[in-house]
């Protein structure tokens, strides 16, 4: 058997479609949320979407430190007491993984196969990181801060702690919490307990949880995490771009009720509501959303936006008439910036905010 630690193999060529057992193994660890669930505002805590690169680390919040160190005038540490008595903000926030939509793109890469669930808005309740920087008086040299989990894990034989780093500006400007309450009741184990960081409008992969070191750093910060994946790349010797701000993308909640296996719906014929939510990056606006029967796009009706850098709902009153149709919805933002139709290609499957496609069979006698 290949020892994936001194010996690691480059991912397989994938078949669309078919999967293997390491890949079935991260869709039973990993979880996606229920799309019935966009009907809320809110996520509820147990539906939002979950990715975790390596094992949950198991923390106990009365013994754990956060510390500031490396390139600062003044490092120091703070236990989640005093974290817990600095100013205190809650802000609704979508996350999205940056792999959500990965299996729509052909070929697709080899890696956690989500479809459409890799997303999700809650209550985040922290302190805003800037005012910690800021007291720990980060040298003129310093170019990044770093942020470090306690989670321990390899990846293309590299062991390595899951790490990311931010710009000061982006520190700033993204208005960076430090988090550890989520939708009222502190974060669990799995969502990153007792402590992590929330960088709002960016993909989940820069809000590292299980957070325990803040590091000034005089030259950019090299983790794997940051250079050696969460980057666009067209083939395997492309440097690549960062994956930073989320892509404007929207989803429906599938109407009807479903078929157990293929998800497909079935519904009732007549007026119904279709109802979704869109969302874009770096707190940008959704100005327009569209709904499509069979390719027809029309414009749908924009409801509130839950919070700056949160989600915005949509609905649609559709006549559905008897036969099989394919919905589709599509967002733009302010920037001008429109989903597409065909996915974006990326060779790790990053970014995908290609429309959503729901088949539904509108009911004669029998679906």
């Amino acid at each position: 058997m290949n020892n994936p630690f001194v010996n690691p193999k480059k991912k397989p060529d994938t078949e669309d479609g078919v999967y293997d057992d390491f890949e079935r193994g991260l869709a039973n660890r990993n979880s996606g949320t229920l799309l019935e669930t966009l009907a809320l505002d809110i996520t509820p805590l147990g539906a939002h979407y979950l990715l975790t690169h390596f094992d949950t680390p198991i923390i106990d919040s009365n013994e754990h430190q956060l510390h500031f160190e490396g390139a600062f005038e003044n490092p120091f540490h703070l236990d989640m007491r005093q974290i817990r008595s600095l100013p205190k903000v809650t802000m609704p926030i979508t996350l999205e993984c940056s792999g959500n939509g990965r299996t729509k793109i052909s070929p697709r890469r080899y890696s956690m196969p989500w479809a459409y669930e890799a997303v999700g808005t809650s209550e985040w309740t922290g302190t805003p990181l800037a005012p910690l920087i800021k007291r720990a008086r980060p040298h003129s040299e310093v170019v990044e801060i770093s942020f470090t989990g306690v989670d321990y894990g390899y990846d293309a034989g590299v062991g390595h702690y899951f790490g990311r780093s931010l710009t000061l500006n982006q520190i700033r400007n993204l208005e960076v919490l430090l988090v550890y309450d989520m939708n009222g009741q502190p974060l669990l184990p799995q969502h990153g307990a007792p402590l992590r960081i929330i960088v709002p409008g960016w993909y989940g992969m820069a809000s590292v949880k299980w957070l325990k070191k803040v590091e000034a750093l005089t030259e950019p910060f090299l983790g794997f995490q940051q250079t050696q994946t969460y980057r666009f790349r067209q083939s395997a010797d492309d440097e690549g771009q960062p994956v930073t701000s989320m892509r404007v993308k929207s989803l429906m909640v599938p109407p009807g009720v479903p078929d157990w296996i293929s998800r497909n719906r079935c519904i009732e014929p007549g007026k119904i509501t279709v109802n979704g939510r869109a969302w874009s990056g770096a707190g940008k606006k959704i100005t327009k959303v569209e709904f499509a029967s069979n390719g027809n796009w029309q414009a749908a009706e924009i409801l509130d936006q839950v919070g700056k850098f949160a989600w915005t709902g949509w609905r649609y009153q559709w006549d559905a008439k008897p036969g099989k149709h394919v919905l589709q919805c599509r967002a733009s933002d302010e920037s001008g910036e429109t989903q597409p139709i065909t996915p974006p290609w990326d060779l790790a499957g990053f970014g995908n905010n290609a429309v959503q496609s729901v088949t539904v069979f509108v009911k004669d006698h029998n679906c």
